[in-house]
């Protein structure tokens, strides 16, 4: 036996233990002790190793993270499918190597660099650290924020700074046990194909650290080191306020509405609460108990604002106590936002994000017109993803702008908008259900700042010039465009195969016969017109039959769309184990059965799931 209080040496240790007798498991064992660092993680592996938890180590050592939406997120513990330190490193790794391949000039890495953020969860800094190394090493100029910023700062600081990437540590509304990492192109929008595949491949041929890549001495004082934030601070509202005419700046200051706030223990709060000045609206009043940056989310087991009023029960209390009628609330790295409003009758109306997406819509049209001397409505373009709302494009129609569906995800719809730009159009606003918003293009991405400052001046202007709610205001909305009933909802599962299977089942509904979809519900009672199948590019709308949307064939995604005009779109989770759900009917301006509409569309849904679906046979709750 080695003795406890010797330094031993990582060769020493794998001599010491015994291991599986598995070549690929005891291969992959013997790297990670050569190449952690971290005590507390290399601990981990040693004592599964010790208590021969060889299933565990397969999970944790045998299989790698993968680039999802838009970058890395998992648990913090020890293993290559997590996060941690080395892991951290791996990717900063890939991520550097791949940007000098596309960058092959030094000059350009060294004065263009790129940015570095982390918000307010565990080991956040440290890992910021840790990249930062990396790319220092690489002589890239580095912009390291020094204080937690939201992740909206580091998509603007990339645009405002020229930079060539940006990358924060955040795992955004994810448990207090995740983290993970966001990367953003040049252009300032969430990564794209083919550049999430070339870092994933960099990265695997780049697995054992540096040396110098675990030293964080050279962030201690280096020529290329910087940090943006007094810079970057500034700008991002400045240019926030130009969205904001004078008229209703003016509003907001004479205005006597006032705002409950919750940032779910993230960073949010001083950020939403300088937008609030420089717009001029009254003081936040936050929730107390969840106001400054808490990584153990202690008053919420999932800080989760999609999820609605389970994360919002203090916000409403503290809203109650102060006679507010409105609460906002961001998620953690406050990209997204949740707004609930109290109605006549004294209940809480939160708002989803399809509704959202509908008052947002409007109020993006409104500020242009409002603003802008010589508007050219023909020219603008609102944007939104193949599951949210097609509210934009009702309005579309009455108004004469343009819609445009993309993909799920704001990195498609940010880069489609990014490429409208770039052709003279002018665009106004995305939206995605999932409570993510963007305005104009200064932060080509969700944010949630912006988006809480826009809600609030619109309520303002709404309540101070038309004495109407924000429930009023979207009453009106459907009333003039037509009313749209939403549902989205999700079956979790642990066992991603079987989830895979019932994908697969759809695609041979008949028989087993590939190529076959299901056909109807209900008997024959509601039809099936139409199918996209995103996974496979099918689209039997179009006579070619191909999907007019991109291609993704390792995500596995199919729309349903009736005879009656009710879609439904069944979609596997890039981040977690869910199996999401979204469906939607509309009716015309002049019909007014709302009510009736929304008995349709949950009668519908409910039969697809239990006639398409199955979820019970496929291990789905």
């Amino acid at each position: 036996m080695l003795a406890s209080n010797a330094y031993v040496t990582p060769a020493e240790l794998i001599s010491s233990l015994e291991l599986s007798g598995e070549k690929e498991l005891d291969e992959q064992i013997k790297k990670w002790i050569l190449w952690d660092r971290n005590a507390a993680t290399l601990k981990q592996v040693i004592d599964a190793v010790k208590e021969k938890d060889w299933e565990a180590l397969r999970i944790r050592l045998c299989r790698y993270n993968t680039i999802g939406t838009a970058g890395l997120r998992s648990g913090m513990r020890a293993g290559f499918d997590s996060i941690n330190d080395l892991v951290t490193i791996q990717m900063a790794q890939g991520l550097s190597q791949y940007l000098q391949d596309v960058y092959p000039n030094v000059a350009k890495r060294e004065s263009q660099g790129v940015v570095i953020g982390y918000d307010g969860r565990f080991n956040g800094k440290r890992f910021a650290q840790l990249i930062g190394a990396v790319f220092l090493n690489s002589s890239f100029r580095v912009y390291f924020f020094g204080r937690m910023v939201p992740t909206p700062f580091v998509s603007f600081a990339v645009v405002h700074l020229k930079c060539l990437a940006g990358i924060i540590v955040t795992a955004s509304h994810n448990p207090k046990s995740d983290n993970g990492f966001k990367f953003f192109w040049s252009n300032g929008a969430p990564i794209l194909a083919p550049h999430d595949k070339n870092i994933q491949a960099a990265m695997m041929k780049r697995l054992e650290p540096l040396p110098s890549s675990w030293d964080l001495s050279i962030l201690d004082d280096h020529a290329l080191l910087v940090d943006p934030f007094r810079e970057v601070y500034p700008a991002y509202y400045e240019a926030m306020k130009k969205l904001l005419c004078h008229a209703f700046v003016e509003t907001n200051e004479c205005s006597q509405l006032r705002f409950i706030y919750t940032p779910l223990h993230g960073v949010g709060f001083q950020y939403v609460r300088e937008a609030f000045y420089q717009a001029r609206l009254k003081p936040l009043i936050p929730v107390v108990r969840q106001k400054d940056p808490d990584p153990e989310f202690p008053t919420t087991s999932f800080p989760d604002p999609i999820d609605g009023k389970d994360s919002l029960n203090l916000a409403i209390k503290k809203a109650e106590e102060e006679h507010c009628t409105i609460v906002l609330a961001n998620d953690p790295d406050a990209d997204r936002l949740a707004v609930a409003e109290l109605d006549p009758k004294g209940r809480w109306k939160i708002f989803n994000g399809n509704e959202l997406g509908a008052l947002l819509g409007w109020w993006a049209l409104e500020s242009y017109k409002t603003r802008t001397t010589k508007p050219n409505v023909p020219n603008c373009v609102m944007l939104a993803s193949a599951v949210s709302s097609k509210i934009l494009g009702a309005m579309a129609r009455a108004e004469g702008f343009t819609f445009v569906e993309t993909n799920v995800g704001f990195k498609w719809m940010a880069n489609k908008a990014l490429e409208l730009q770039g052709l003279g159009r002018t665009v106004l606003f995305a939206f995605e259900q999932p409570i993510g918003y963007m305005f104009s293009l200064n932060v080509p991405d969700k944010d949630g700042i912006n988006a809480a400052c826009q809600v609030a001046t619109m309520a303002s202007y709404l309540r101070s010039t038309r004495k109407m709610t924000l429930i009023e205001k979207l009453r009106e909305i459907y009333d003039t465009y037509g009313y749209h009933a939403t549902i989205c909802n999700w079956f979790t599962y642990e066992n991603p195969t079987k989830m895979i299977q019932m994908f697969d089942k759809l695609r041979r509904f008949d028989d087993n016969l590939l190529g076959t979809y299901p056909k109807c519900i209900l008997n024959g009672e509601f039809e099936v017109k139409s199918v996209r199948d995103l996974t496979t590019g099918l689209d039997t709308a179009f006579p070619d039959r191909r999907t007019r949307l991109p291609l993704s064939p390792n995500k596995q995604m199919i729309t349903f769309t009736f005879n009656n005009g009710m879609t439904i779109t069944f979609r596997a989770s890039g981040s977690e184990p869910k199996l999401r759900y979204y469906s939607e009917l509309f009716g015309l301006p002049e019909e007014k059965e709302w009510d009736e509409i929304n008995e349709t569309l949950r009668r519908m849904t409910d039969a697809v799931i239990t006639e398409f679906i199955q979820p019970t046979q496929h291990g789905m709750s």
